[in-house]
């Protein structure tokens, strides 16, 4: 009986698999989607807004679970994935990393203390950015829209989409936004 739920298991294993992500040597996962720059962060929002894509940041950790569970379920979903490589501009930071991070008011932090400064006390956490940031703003406060946490497909696709529909200029708050998206989901 052991050897056929085995059996079993690999073959679901096989119909189902994980993405694998490459991993950094700060033991972060590396897509192909992720920007590497100086984290300057008014330098990334001018590079984001001339590609025509949204800045996103995400902060990680090296040894986080939810952030495997986002790099190796969630955002390998074909949407998904399309979404973030086509309209977004994505920076990776490291809750406890050294890299000197510059806020849009000119401060500049290790990642570690710009973290502590933005509020960031759990991993994965995604911040979007305005398409302007008014001059003298942290980005803890210019963000249209934080996650905290690993969310579902549907939750992060429709954050994403949400973000890229400006949602948050509207009436209709994320929450209520999902559950019609839900809804729609259901038919």
């Amino acid at each position: 009986m052991r050897h056929i739920l085995s059996i079993l298991g690999m073959v679901a294993l096989a119909a189902f698999p994980a993405h694998a992500v490459e991993l950094g040597e700060d033991g972060l996962h590396k897509p192909e989607w992720i920007r590497t720059t100086f984290k300057d962060m008014r330098e990334d929002l001018g590079e984001a807004g001339a590609e025509g894509k949204r800045l996103l940041i995400i902060w990680e950790q090296r040894g986080c679970i939810y952030c495997t569970k986002m790099h190796e379920e969630i955002f390998p979903d074909p949407e998904i994935d399309a979404l973030l490589r086509e309209k977004y501009f994505v920076v990776q930071m490291n809750l406890f990393g050294d890299e000197e991070v510059t806020d849009f008011d000119g401060t500049t932090l290790p990642e570690k203390q710009m973290a502590q400064r933005w509020g960031v006390v759990f991993t994965p956490t995604m911040m979007f950015m305005p398409e302007n940031v008014p001059e003298g703003v942290k980005a803890s406060d210019a963000a249209v829209a934080t996650m905290p946490g690993a969310f579902g497909k549907l939750t992060t696709k429709a954050l994403l989409t949400w973000v890229l529909e400006k949602g948050y200029e509207g009436d209709e708050h994320f929450q209520k936004y999902l559950a019609r998206k839900v809804a729609e989901e259901k038919g």
